[in-house]
């Protein structure tokens, strides 16, 4: 039995609640990140015994329409799915419906979900230092629930929220490069939907870029940044939002 781990965490808050859930699970863990875009994941075979971590960032309330397209591309063969979303502390809205719609549509067979909490992409006041010790400590109870309801051979799927239709998907935001970026390529590397040009990583396609921050995250100068206007406007837009604590939901 395996445990395949596919995550799309373009700056690490989604892998580090994945990793949480996923180190109470069982089977034999076979990781993918769903941000590269070299994956054949067409080419990803699960066994029907085996158990699917599906992870992924809420932006907007919305899943990355890139992770759907890669998720949706796995032949699931009715192996059974957990499925985590991850918000920076405003809401994550239709984000598990979705989730769990690509799921169905890859062949998975959903057991579970849960919305935990990391620090926010853009506006990093939110929600900061988490996933913190209280939310592992809830994550790991929730991996032994898991595991135990799989084991009674119970794979009964939970009822989910979120609306469908789902709510419209709303435009993101995009870093650009200071004069202190050394045009080392890694963020055109490492970009999950090919937006940054190779050849010149000032040239970004704003059409493709989703704004998941990776390639803010990855620059190793810190030259790639968010306008400090439209960043400022951000955290007051999301103050009253995301002020109080909210911790993780589970469905089971």
């Amino acid at each position: 039995m395996k445990l395949w781990k596919l995550t799309f965490s373009p700056t690490g808050g989604t892998l580090k609640a994945a990793e949480m859930l996923a180190a109470g699970l069982p089977g034999e863990p076979v990781s993918l990140d769903l941000c590269e875009r070299e994956t054949n994941f067409d080419g990803i075979v699960c066994a029907p015994d085996d158990l699917v971590l599906l992870a992924v960032p809420s932006f907007g309330g919305r899943v990355p329409s890139v992770a759907v397209e890669r998720i949706e591309q796995i032949h699931g063969n009715g192996a059974k799915a957990v499925l985590l979303c991850v918000y920076g502390n405003r809401a994550y809205e239709d984000t598990l419906a979705e989730l769990e719609d690509a799921a169905k549509a890859a062949g998975l067979t959903v057991i579970g979900a849960a919305a935990a909490i990391a620090e926010h992409s853009i506006a990093h006041q939110f929600a900061a230092g988490r996933p913190d010790t209280g939310d592992q400590k809830t994550l790991a109870a929730f991996a032994e629930k898991i595991s135990r309801k799989l084991a009674k051979g119970d794979f009964s799927t939970p009822t989910i929220p979120g609306n469908r239709p789902y709510k419209k998907a709303g435009g993101g935001m995009t870093p650009k490069p200071d004069k202190t970026c050394t045009r080392c390529g890694l963020c055109a590397a490492k970009c999950p939907t090919g937006a940054i040009s190779p050849e010149d990583p000032k040239q970004v396609d704003e059409k493709k870029c989703i704004g998941c921050m990776r390639c803010e995250a990855v620059c190793p100068a810190g030259a790639r940044k968010l306008n400090p206007v439209m960043l400022f406007a951000v955290g007051k837009a999301l103050q009253k939002a995301c002020e109080d604590r909210k911790e993780p939901e589970l469905y089971l």
